[in-house]
């Protein structure tokens, strides 16, 4: 029976965690080290583990370890570790930290960033991944065996480009979250009821990216068949497109990828 070790066990832990329970993984295969108590407690009742706050050697013969710490918190929590893990495979869930970083700070050369997004927690996710050179095509299949529950993954091929899978799939339910805000306000200064509002606006959000989904079309002509020249949707994206809406966003999202880079300056070089 593989152990599988993780070093967090917040939100995305947890969903991964959940999804290996599931899978029929005994609990007792499962390491988690959670400093804070309060995590700990939630993790035992919900999954009937026994977390660590401190690592030690129980760590030892994991042969997978996630790694789910904030990226101000990663050499603190790697130092004692170390010594365990030199060779295990490697998935990091952390932003900015870079691999080469965690490579130094285990001794392992078999390591796999991932950047999940929140959807994750319901299962319907998307995570973009890279792996150094020393992961192999096993590994790869079992990162990805271990993500399928908490959604899709996809394969970048320069760890650069985490940065803007970051920008884009990473951060972009907030992005979601703030149109659809908008949306609600805007429902509620023309007469709707609050609840009205955000319920037309999430049904629109899902049903219109499911369509997308289930298209091979481009974006442009879908957004084409619902814009009539002279109706309704015209006049609309006719004022965003005065405001520059569609620019303010591409701008918004090379500064998220900027900080992304920045973080791994930080944290991660």
């Amino acid at each position: 029976m593989e152990k599988i070790a993780f070093i967090g066990g917040g939100n995305m832990a947890s969903a991964i965690i959940g999804g290996l329970v599931e899978s029929g993984v005994a609990p007792e295969a499962i390491v988690v080290v959670e400093p804070f108590a309060a995590q700990r407690d939630k993790l035992e009742a919900a999954f009937r583990l026994a977390p660590r706050a401190a690592a030690d050697a129980s760590l030892a013969g994991a042969g997978l370890v996630v790694w789910a710490v904030k990226p101000q918190s990663f050499a603190e929590a790697a130092a004692p570790c170390a010594a365990h893990v030199g060779q295990a495979l490697h998935l990091s869930v952390m932003a900015g930290i870079r691999s080469e970083a965690i490579a130094r700070a285990t001794g392992s050369e078999r390591i796999v960033r991932a950047m999940p997004n929140t959807p994750a927690l319901i299962g319907m996710g998307i995570a973009g991944l890279y792996a150094r050179s020393a992961v192999s095509g096993a590994d790869r299949e079992r990162v990805e065996q271990l993500l399928a529950p908490t959604g899709r993954t996809l394969w970048v091929e320069r760890e650069a480009d985490l940065d803007a899978v970051t920008a884009l799939s990473g951060s972009g339910p907030a992005y979601v979250f703030y149109f659809a805000e908008a949306m609600t306000a805007a429902a509620q200064a023309m007469g709707l009821a609050p609840a009205v509002g955000r319920q037309l606006a999430l049904a629109t959000f899902a049903g219109a990216t499911e369509l997308a989904l289930r298209s091979d079309d481009p974006l442009e002509l879908l957004r084409e068949r619902v814009t009539s020249k002279g109706g309704t949707t015209f006049a609309a994206l006719q004022s965003l497109e005065a405001d520059g809406v569609k620019a303010a966003i591409v701008n918004a999202l090379r500064a998220a990828q900027q900080r992304a880079r920045e973080l791994g300056d930080e944290f991660g070089a």
